[in-house]
């Protein structure tokens, strides 16, 4: 009963042959929640719950994911535990918000951190949060009130679509460019496609 949900999230988009065989496990999956708000945690992290994600880590500030990041990240290293896998990160927190938390994750020397996916997740609903999120690095954007169709929507858009990862001299994050469309102008960019490093994001 626990991936349930996670299929019917796919099942429209699916085409007809392939919608029995889709399932997900997320029994090995670890997630890292930062929510301040009480509710707000028990809410996602009983969504997630549902969903059958194995570990589920919560924490009530930007300050507090930075240093469970680094905790887990020396653990991995000495072959103690697996790494983080997910960040669910709200926007306005005390002591360090989700931009700065996306910004930290980014610029972090090891790519078990900086490749982390991660989603943003705000009470806002105005565009410029997604433009906010999109340019500091975030996969994706969720805005409250959360409900289990759209916690799984953003989930799966991370795992079915992974997008390229770009690195130039002031952006490293997820390409965010959603569709490849011909530019009708002229081509005024300086730098070549050889200057850009691009990384795959798996999980």
């Amino acid at each position: 009963m626990e991936h349930q949900f996670l299929s019917r999230c796919i099942f429209m988009n699916t085409p007809v042959k392939q919608r029995a065989q889709i399932t997900y496990s997320l029994k090995n999956f670890t997630i890292l929640l930062a929510e301040d708000y009480e509710f707000m945690q028990n809410l996602i992290g009983g969504m997630l719950r549902a969903f059958g994600v194995g570990n589920i880590m919560v924490c009530g500030s930007g300050r507090e994911a930075i240093e469970l990041l680094q905790i887990t990240e020396s653990q991995t290293r000495s072959g103690n535990i697996k790494g983080i896998d997910l960040i669910l990160a709200d926007w306005m927190m005390p002591e360090g918000s989700g931009l700065e938390l996306i910004d930290w994750v980014r610029n972090h020397k090891s790519d078990r951190i900086r490749f982390t996916p991660i989603i943003l997740v705000s009470a806002f609903t105005s565009e410029d949060v997604v433009i906010a999120a999109r340019d500091h690095g975030a996969n994706e954007a969720l805005v409250k009130p959360v409900s289990g169709e759209k916690v799984a929507a953003r989930i799966l858009s991370v795992i079915d679509t992974p997008r390229p990862f770009v690195k130039t001299s002031t952006f490293f994050g997820p390409d965010r460019r959603r569709k490849d469309r011909p530019f009708p102008g002229e081509d005024r960019r300086k730098m070549t496609a050889t200057q850009i490093i691009t990384h795959d994001e798996r999980l």
